[in-house]
């Protein structure tokens, strides 16, 4: 830790840099879960190194990926919890690279906030260790800046960037999708991080009795209003990796992760011209969250299907023959995949009936 290093004169203007020093120290000890063959040096140094390990691999393409938690981090804020927002920075970046078929190597995070806490600071990176563990990918480098006046004191923004690697020979794009391919669902954990701003309108977030509606509600399964909608955003890379190791990267014919925009805009990127995904709507396991925030926000199906999850994280498109083995392995490696529908001609590249 470094001991010499401090500045009144910036104290009394709102940053103490020797803050910064002790939230370093706190985070080690969760940056090391991280460590995969290939990190190079410690955190602290002005870059992260990686080096890669190119051994099967004949066409190496690296795939970048960067987001960030968006308004789900007002009700961190406003619970004092920041253990999980970080799982959710991770899983925004590594589930969109792994749509190509690339295995996260590295993230990255970048953390500015009113006032550096050092201990409120560790909460966020524990859970973008907990979230990089459960990519198979290391932390290698971030940064914290105290900005105060730009910031609430008790507020901060994060954002992550990832870098994966996959075989060009390998990757996942839709240049072999054709009709008769079948789409599977996997299950998300919840909202996930994205709707909120429309969430928060919904149930008027800043009321407590509303963040403390429980088990009387049929719709949040006995948790609180508060503990349903911060749940973190589930990280899809090692079942996918495990899908396409043992099905062969030619029957994955597509993968999209539900995000902003829900179905309707997710989907569609996973689709070329002239095929339809048709999607069973009676087949989708509509979470019962996303019914509470239909009924109470008075929101037709459209708008819900083009907004949020809907309980469907990722959905997958595999040939015909190997959708029995995908789903085989998907449920092997902890995931509930389902069937909801399949590929057909068309113009139009979505279609939920």
């Amino acid at each position: 830790m470094i001991t010499n290093s401090s500045s009144n004169s910036y104290k009394a203007a709102g940053v103490d840099i020797t803050a910064g020093y002790k939230a370093v120290e706190l985070m080690k000890k969760h940056i090391a879960r991280t460590t995969v063959p290939g990190v190079m040096g410690q955190v602290g140094g002005f870059g992260g190194l990686f080096e890669l390990d190119l051994e099967g691999i004949s066409k190496p393409v690296l795939v970048s990926g960067t987001d960030g938690v968006g308004t789900k981090l007002k009700l961190a804020f406003m619970l004092d919890k920041h253990d999980t927002i970080g799982i959710d920075c991770v899983a925004m970046c590594v589930n969109d690279v792994i749509c190509v078929g690339a295995k996260p190597l590295y993230f990255l995070d970048y953390i500015a906030c009113g006032k550096n806490v050092p201990e409120r600071i560790e909460q966020i990176v524990s859970g973008v260790c907990e979230g990089c563990v459960q990519a198979g990918a290391a932390l290698i480098g971030g940064e914290t800046a105290e900005m105060p006046g730009f910031y609430p004191v008790n507020e901060y923004d994060i954002a992550g960037y990832c870098t994966g690697i996959v075989d060009k020979d390998k990757m996942i794009d839709n240049s072999r999708m054709e009709p008769g391919d079948i789409i599977l669902a996997l299950p998300s954990s919840g909202v996930h991080s994205n709707g909120f701003s429309l969430v928060r309108r919904v149930f008027a977030l800043d009321k407590p009795d509303l963040m403390a509606m429980r088990a009387g509600n049929v719709e949040l399964e006995g948790k609180s209003l508060a503990d349903v909608l911060l749940a973190p955003t589930k990280i899809y890379v090692k079942p996918i990796l495990a899908l396409i190791d043992r099905v062969g990267h030619e029957n994955v014919r597509g993968i999209s992760h539900i995000t902003g925009g829900g179905f309707y805009e997710n989907i569609p990127r996973s689709v070329p011209a002239g095929l339809t995904a048709r999607i069973a709507r009676k087949a989708i396991r509509v979470q019962p969250i996303f019914n509470l925030i239909a009924a109470v926000g008075v929101i037709d199906d459209h708008d819900m299907f083009n907004t949020f999850n809907m309980g469907v994280g990722m959905t997958v498109i595999v040939s015909r023959e190997a959708a029995p083995e995908a789903l085989r392995v998907l449920r092997e490696n902890g995931e509930d995949a389902y069937v909801i529908g399949e590929i057909t001609r068309g113009a139009e590249k979505i279609k939920i009936e």
